[in-house]
């Protein structure tokens, strides 16, 4: 079941729970009983149907917040305002299931660590505000540092704030549509659902002695190369995959995942 499908489901099923519980008396009268009893009973289902952890919060705000604006009385236009908003920064990630993630700069100077010694090619999948991206171009100028991100909003802010280092380049569209072969490094901070297929395509297309890096996200039933714990407050972990052969250095740390 595709999982904004059963985000839905969840909250229907969560309604009818409430609508059972109120009619046979074991829920209490008024409006924020029956607000907080929706949240829990939503979010819960989400987790019985096996939707990704991040949906029970979604769960836990969303009756909430809906109940919030509607009690402010606010003019139709600012609801229109705050979904064009809303779509600018989050675009498709109810098709990617890929949320916006900022990399921090501790991660990027770890990454740095990661590309040759010598002139370097690097291409950050779904690149956001440029977080990545625009530190690496500065710790390494020699290198060359490129990002595509889907979204307009994030896309833009990137553009914006990265116009004056002339060895980032930045563009909007869709990573799956661009080959990958001629990267030294190719860095994913997405989410577990792609992850499969964006090993798929780095192995079909990255050339021998490259590398992938994704950034919290494992790739399923594979086991890395090398993981890199940085030490940022969040304890991230970075996966690193040679997807057409190259040299295995492997470092025992705690495989946890961190907190977002």
């Amino acid at each position: 079941m595709p999982p904004a499908l059963r985000a839905l489901l969840a909250q229907i099923l969560a309604w009818l729970l409430c609508l059972g519980l109120g009619r046979s008396g074991l829920l209490p009268a008024g409006l924020p009983a029956l607000v907080l009893a929706q949240a829990l009973g939503a979010a819960g289902i989400s987790v019985l149907l096996g939707s990704a952890a991040w949906w029970r919060w979604i769960h836990l705000g969303f009756t909430p917040l809906l109940v919030g604006a509607w009690s402010l009385h606010l003019p139709p236009g600012a609801y229109l305002a705050a979904f064009g908003l809303l779509a600018l920064v989050y675009w498709s990630s109810f098709r990617t299931q890929v949320p916006l993630f900022l990399s921090n700069p501790t991660t990027a100077r770890a990454v740095a660590q990661l590309l040759p010694e010598r002139p370097a090619f690097l291409l950050d999948l779904g690149s956001g505000t440029g977080s990545l991206v625009r530190p690496l171009a500065r710790l390494r100028p020699d290198c060359r540092f490129e990002g595509v991100e889907a979204a307009p909003a994030p896309y833009a802010l990137s553009w914006l704030l990265s116009r004056h280092q002339p060895n980032v380049s930045l563009a909007r569209g869709d990573f799956w549509d661009m080959p990958w072969e001629r990267y030294d490094l190719v860095y994913a901070f997405l989410s577990p659902v792609p992850m499969a297929q964006v090993w798929a395509k780095a192995s079909a297309e990255m050339r021998p002695g490259s590398l992938l890096v994704s950034n919290s996200f494992p790739i399923p039933d594979l086991e890395p190369d090398q993981i890199i714990q940085v030490p940022d407050r969040r304890g991230t972990l970075l996966y690193c995959y040679h997807p057409a052969g190259g040299p295995v250095v492997r470092r025992h740390v705690p495989k946890k995942r961190p907190r977002h």
